[in-house]
């Protein structure tokens, strides 16, 4: 009708304004403004939070054979675009923030994540990470650049995504600030005991539980809490895990040979041996047969035969929520 209003065309566009404000991300980009296609190499850096490590981002680049290096976040800013562009010789570094699922499932964002050659999970909280990007374009985006034989790496949430089996921090403070060890010892099927998989396919992480922040926030117990639910809840009856402290790197080449570095207390790699004695809710923990390889900083460890060089091997059991070691004086870690 003549200067009337069309009901149907307003509400289209109040629909298509809504999904475009829901669907906002922020790309920030500096560098060459044209995607580089050199032929980038596979490698992980596996980054267990606090001070960034030159040497792990040293190694992406490398990797990515100075093509264009993208840092991927829920939140946050852009404040490693300089810092990475100081470091590496590279086409491109840019930040891409991807705050919500409608966003996750925005072409574009995951066309650029396909043309990067490198890509760097952040910190956070990996709860966003799991809740706004599993099942969306995003995922997909990330697993074809893996399967591409592309550069990935991560620090602390970021880190905590890249394992096949993901602590998903449901209901907990960012960056995981609220579960102990002693909390998941004491039940192991407490609500904040979350544990998920299904989100990123790194041959060598397969079966592979991956932790962070690990000595300097005493995470062994709730890592070994961990385990145990993914044996009791028959997802695998030998998971194991990789836990890497602050300050500390696994830089993993693509045939599974890695060396640690930074000057943290290194990196945990854990694997069960048998099936937890007692693993229900409300009860705490009782669970032996945990064999766990410390290797510090200039050791080397090889994922595809699980055997290390540098380092040391000890045991680990819980025994009603208390955890014993082989270890001189006890010593945890």
């Amino acid at each position: 009708m003549k200067g009337g209003v069309n009901l149907v065309a307003c509400g289209a566009l109040i629909g298509a304004l809504a999904a475009a404000q829901t669907s906002t991300y922020k790309y920030v980009r500096i560098g060459s403004d044209q995607d580089a296609a050199p032929r980038a190499v596979a490698g992980y850096a596996l980054m267990g939070g606090g001070s960034d490590l030159d040497e792990a981002f040293e190694f992406l680049c490398k990797k990515s054979a100075g093509g264009d290096f993208l840092i991927v976040r829920a939140a946050g800013g852009d404040d490693y675009n300089s810092y990475v562009n100081q470091l590496c010789h590279v086409n491109s570094v840019a930040t891409l923030i991807i705050p919500s699922r409608a966003a996750a499932n925005d072409a574009r964002v995951a066309e650029i994540i396909l043309k990067a050659e490198a890509v760097f999970i952040a910190g956070g909280d990996q709860a966003r990470y799991i809740n706004w990007w599993q099942g969306t374009l995003v995922q997909d985006a990330l697993n074809e650049h893996i399967a591409a034989g592309k550069p990935i790496g991560g620090t602390s949430a970021g880190l905590a995504v890249l394992g096949d089996y993901i602590y998903s921090a449901q209901g907990d403070a960012p960056d995981d600030a609220s579960l102990t060890s002693a909390q998941a010892l004491a039940n192991p099927y407490a609500p904040r005991v979350t544990v998920r998989r299904d989100f990123l396919k790194l041959r060598l992480l397969h079966n592979t539980l991956t932790d962070t922040h690990f000595a300097k926030r005493d995470r062994m117990g709730r890592t070994l809490v961990f385990l145990a639910r993914i044996v009791q809840d028959r997802w695998s009856s030998d998971p194991r895990a990789i836990a890497v402290d602050e300050k500390s790197a696994v830089l993993v080449e693509a045939g599974g040979k890695a060396r640690i570095i930074g000057p943290g207390s290194g990196a945990y790699f854990i694997q069960v041996t048998e099936k937890p004695s007692v693993c229900r809710a409300g009860t705490p923990l009782s669970f032996r047969g945990f064999v766990v390889y410390r290797a510090p900083q200039g050791s080397d460890f090889d994922l595809e035969a699980w055997k290390g060089a540098g380092g040391r091997t000890y045991q680990l059991s819980a025994e009603a929520g208390s955890i014993s070691s082989s270890q001189e004086g006890g010593a945890t870690y």
